[in-house]
């Protein structure tokens, strides 16, 4: 091959690349618009799941099937609830976890003890995680407030490195205002 060909064969991989690398941007933009649309969807889901039912697990079991159903690359989603100084494994999707949880330990025990959402992009990077399942990789932890009153926390799991963003989280938290408030309008 002679060297002029190899310039313009290299030059062309180039032009490749970079319309590989726009064609791949085209692409994320898009999907930035997919999980506000999925998030609203879970909303309406969730809200005729909730309809005409008073029972607060089986509230809980329904949110979590619907997560671990419709959420993509999500290997373990549910509640863990505030038992005194600790959480208490409540209704979930996925293989066995760990049933209690001090606050503080752990992705759930951090988001309880500082009342905040977290997103872990890599549990194992995480002082302390406790891994439950060995094949979960990124996490998101949010908490249950009733009021100031914090009741526990929503964890989804996944197998993919980084699965979970801001949108993610954004959706997440609508979900669970949406359960909290009818749990609170049924009242003691």
């Amino acid at each position: 091959m002679s060297p002029q060909t190899a310039k313009k064969k290299t030059a062309a991989k180039k032009v490749s690349a970079k319309k590989s690398a726009k064609k791949r941007g085209a692409v994320a933009t898009s999907t930035n618009n997919v999980k506000p649309k999925l998030y609203a969807s879970l909303v309406v889901q969730l809200l005729s799941l909730l309809k005409d039912e008073h029972d607060f697990v089986a509230n809980a079991a329904n949110f979590s099937a619907l997560l671990f159903n419709s959420l993509p690359n999500v290997n373990w989603a549910g509640f863990y609830f505030l038992q005194g100084e600790e959480l208490v494994l409540g209704p979930f999707q996925g293989n066995p976890a760990c049933v209690r949880i001090p606050m503080g330990t752990g992705v759930c025990g951090v988001a309880a003890q500082q009342c905040e959402t977290i997103i872990v992009p890599n549990v194992h990077e995480f002082p302390g995680h406790i891994a439950c399942d060995v094949a979960s990789n990124s996490e998101i932890v949010v908490p249950l407030f009733d009021g100031e009153r914090l009741l526990g926390v929503l964890d989804l799991d996944s197998t993919a490195l980084g699965r979970f963003d801001d949108q993610d989280a954004e959706g997440l938290n609508e979900l669970v205002t949406v359960f909290v408030a009818h749990e609170e309008r049924l009242g003691p």
